[in-house]
């Protein structure tokens, strides 16, 4: 293999170990949260990953802040209300689901984005929102004619993150990307903190807690983040979010292996229709990538692509 190749190579393999991670984050909230409160956990683990990068990048975060500042707040609003309402939604469904229903933020984006811009999507952005809409409806509905409360919170969660996504794409061009990652994950903080103040005040943090709190915040989002801005110098935006799609996977294996959760047949169908359908939504940007050699984001559609380096944990997460 040429040098190039194995750069790629290696660049695939970190951000897949990204994935991973965020994946088994989702089984790992959804137990932290049956010890504290959403808005407290949430609070701690935002501030470790901010502090964190504050940590890593002080004089880059420094020099950027002024011109960051308010795209950042911005961008964390979307991205603080993608978290509560999916960390709410843990706590009511199964990680494992919960992780296909946020997977279908990737395929939101191109849909909104094609709102948002008054132009009709792709023939296989189209195919791809039906494939995955049919296979939502098999994960949530089970025999009945409505999902349950928690699939309704973290499917509001996956609009929020694709609405962070698209927000990435219009911003981050011209700013620093680490002190850009580090006020949106401060603004969350800051909302998270302010959110779980005006529910009740606060509570001691249990013990059993920090472990969640610690991989999610310094893995989840500092290092995952970090990983993911090296990796993608040696690879697609476009083939980072296939790799991205794999993520839900991940989540319904962690939920097997540390909550003992199981799918079911109709359960997997319905995530293995989620990842196709984020595949054959992207898949235009795919295919055309080996002619133009370079992403060119020409449209706030392909821009969140070009900037998906810059979103957190997704689960996100």
């Amino acid at each position: 293999m040429t040098r190039r190749t194995v750069r790629a190579v290696r660049a695939d393999a970190a951000l897949l170990a990204v994935s991973l991670i965020w994946g088994f984050t989702f089984v790992t909230v959804k137990l932290a949260v049956e010890d504290l409160p959403a808005l407290h956990f949430l609070s701690v683990r935002f501030w470790v990953a901010f502090a964190a990068m504050l940590l890593l990048f002080p004089r880059r975060i420094r020099a950027a802040f002024p011109s960051t500042l308010v795209p950042g707040c911005w961008i964390g609003f979307f991205l603080f209300g993608g978290f509560v309402l999916q960390t709410f939604g843990l706590g009511l469904t199964t990680a494992s689901k919960a992780g296909f229903i946020t997977g279908l933020s990737v395929v939101l984006v191109p849909l909104i984005s094609a709102v948002i811009l008054r132009q009709h999507p792709a023939r296989m952005v189209l195919a791809g929102v039906l494939v995955a809409v049919v296979g939502l409806g098999m994960l949530t509905l089970a025999g009945r004619l409505a999902p349950n409360l928690g699939d309704l919170l973290v499917l509001g969660g996956a609009v929020f993150f694709a609405l962070h996504i698209i927000a990435v794409g219009r911003y981050a061009p011209g700013h620093d990307p680490m002190a850009l990652a580090a006020l949106q994950l401060g603004t969350v903080a800051v909302l998270s903190t302010l959110s779980a103040a005006a529910a009740g005040g606060w509570i001691p943090i249990p013990r059993a807690v920090w472990p969640a709190i610690l991989f999610t915040g310094l893995l989840a989002s500092a290092l995952a983040m970090a990983v993911q801005n090296w990796a993608q110098r040696d690879t697609t935006a476009t083939h980072t979010a296939l790799i991205f799609a794999t993520e839900p996977v991940f989540a319904a294996v962690g939920g097997y292996l540390l909550a003992g959760e199981i799918l079911g047949v109709r359960g997997w169908l319905g995530g293995a229709l989620i990842v196709l359908g984020t595949v054959l939504a992207e898949l235009p940007d795919f295919v055309r990538f080996p002619r133009a050699q370079k992403f060119q984001g020409e449209t706030l559609c392909q821009g969140h692509l070009e900037h998906l380096v810059h979103v957190v944990d997704e689960d996100r997460l």
